[in-house]
């Protein structure tokens, strides 16, 4: 199923199809009151959607047919249209009036590595630009090519769990596996990866190597990185395998360069990853703190020194009272919730929850908690029902040290408000820690306007510049795409670009891998 949904074209320019989340109707008072919404435009059915007749010729057409088989190689409008951009808000803006700016000239669907690795030989050798597509899920700009004529290389066919190791606790598994499925495939084994992201629903598990993914209980399992122990990638000048012990010194490690080069200097066909047997308890419960800065200091206190729970999430002020008018909840202040997986819990439960009332918090129970966990995935589908609702509502993120993540906060928020001097709600809150520091992710609501992707990319620009002036990364775990691509560049330095651009023209000399994404 498509991350839109295949099976049907009835609301397709939203985040997925898995279910309808409706705005409460105590959220939707609180906006109204705050913002100028108006209604929006209908929503231009799929079959309505132009885009131009495939231009790739025949010859080109015909070798990607004998390579994969001529019912892979799809070139139809619906096809052509769902691959043609990603999951973020100015996409599916963009797709509400049909606006599709560039769509591929065609949908390859390989059905291994072998016929990955052959589509790269030959829109190398011909000159057609490639983006490999996962789950279209990026948020970035990340499936938008700087290339007039580009095809999308749909890895929806390499979907196996193609071998476990018990006594190592490894699996490897193919890269367009999505992670609901892959959670299942192990569970067979009785293990878990325990990486669930906001995307978990529909992104795939290449797309988690190729963006550095990060996932809700990154605090217990590490990030999506830190999990891979082994890579196969395809590239114009042949496949790499890099990945063959638990760790090692024979020189810089390879692996870093493909985690997080998002489809520019090859396509990961299948990744070797630690995994962990599945946990026997869960627990998950909320806290409330009387300031974000008290909040911090608890949580920065169970990150370096422990215990440190598998969960972790701190919402700041205005995050806390948006979440409390939907749910019912009235409680002021700093809402976190922690959560603890594991063979034997109660322990650590108890543990963390001295530090946290040595550190000011008031206990909420497990309901609060619970909420959360039974809404973990809502946040995009609430995106969507603002958008019918007249508001506009994106999200963006970074990481910082524990020092300097005071000032972050408060100079994003404050320069996204000052993009938008007529008014807005900007919610912060702390999605995963490190001992060293965390990432802060923020989202913004707020009235559309009469051209409501020039005002977002004014605020994001706004943002991005308080994020570099800080210090800070541009990106925790949405990644770089085309939207980042300046900043990441500045935060590299130029010794660093020229570095990627020699890696970039050496595996990739003719330039067809995802143009313009990532690489300055």
């Amino acid at each position: 199923m498509d991350v839109r949904g295949e099976a049907s074209t009835a609301g397709w320019a939203r985040w997925g199809t898995a279910k309808d989340v409706k705005l409460p109707d105590s959220a939707s008072r609180l906006l109204a009151q705050v913002l100028d919404l108006t209604p929006p435009p209908s929503v231009v059915a799929l079959a309505a959607v132009a885009v131009p007749d495939c231009e790739l010729d025949g010859a080109v057409l015909d070798a990607l047919r004998q390579m994969v088989g001529d019912g892979h190689v799809i070139t139809t409008q619906e096809a052509r249209v769902r691959h043609a951009s990603g999951m973020s808000t100015p996409d599916l803006l963009r797709e509400r009036h049909g606006d599709v700016r560039l769509a591929p000239q065609a949908v390859i669907r390989p059905a291994d590595h072998r016929q990955v690795a052959s589509v790269l030989d030959i829109c190398s050798r011909l000159g057609v630009a490639v983006v490999p597509f996962g789950g279209g899920t990026s948020v970035v700009g990340g499936l938008t090519p700087a290339a007039a004529r580009y095809v999308a290389l749909d890895l929806g066919r390499l979907n196996q769990l193609l071998a476990v190791d018990p006594v190592s606790r490894t699996a490897t598994l193919q890269a367009g596996l999505r992670a609901p499925q892959a959670t299942e495939l192990l569970a067979e084994h009785g293990f878990t990866l325990g990486h669930v992201p906001q995307s978990y629903e529909y992104a795939t598990i290449g797309g988690f190597a190729a963006t550095r993914s990060s996932g809700q209980a990154s605090a217990g399992y590490g990030r999506f990185d830190d999990m891979v122990m082994g890579l196969t990638v395809a590239t114009p000048r042949g496949t790499v395998r890099v990945g063959r012990a638990p760790a090692s010194a024979a020189g810089p490690d390879l692996r870093q360069l493909f985690l997080g080069s998002e489809g520019t200097l090859g396509v990961i066909t299948d990744v070797t990853v630690r995994v962990r047997p599945l946990p026997a308890r869960s627990h998950y419960e909320g806290w409330r703190f009387e300031s974000f800065a008290d909040g911090l200091h608890a949580v920065r206190r169970l990150a370096q020194d422990g215990p440190r729970p598998t969960l972790l999430r701190l919402s700041d002020e205005i995050e806390t009272m948006i979440g409390a008018a939907g749910s019912g909840r009235s409680e002021g202040g700093c809402l976190l919730v922690a959560g603890y997986e594991g063979a034997e819990v109660l322990p650590t439960v108890e543990a963390a929850a001295d530090v946290l009332a040595a550190h000011g918090g008031v206990p909420l129970g497990e309901e609060a908690g619970q909420q959360w966990a039974r809404h973990r995935f809502d946040a995009p589908y609430l995106r969507d029902a603002l958008l019918d609702a007249g508001a506009f509502a994106e999200t963006l993120e970074t990481a910082a040290y524990w020092s300097a993540l005071p000032e972050v906060h408060g100079r994003v928020r404050q320069a996204i408000l000052d993009a938008l001097p007529d008014g807005a709600l900007v919610l912060g809150h702390v999605s995963h820690v490190y001992e060293t520091g965390a990432s802060l992710y923020f989202t913004v609501i707020c009235s559309p306007g009469p051209d409501p992707i020039g005002r977002w990319r004014t605020a994001k620009a706004a943002a991005s510049e308080a994020i570099a002036a800080t210090g800070a990364t541009i990106s925790h775990h949405h990644g770089v795409g085309a939207d980042h691509r300046a900043w990441y560049a500045a935060e590299i330095g130029d010794v660093a670009v020229d570095l990627l651009r020699a890696v970039k023209q050496h595996l990739d000399p003719a330039g067809i891998l995802n143009p313009g994404i990532l690489v300055p």
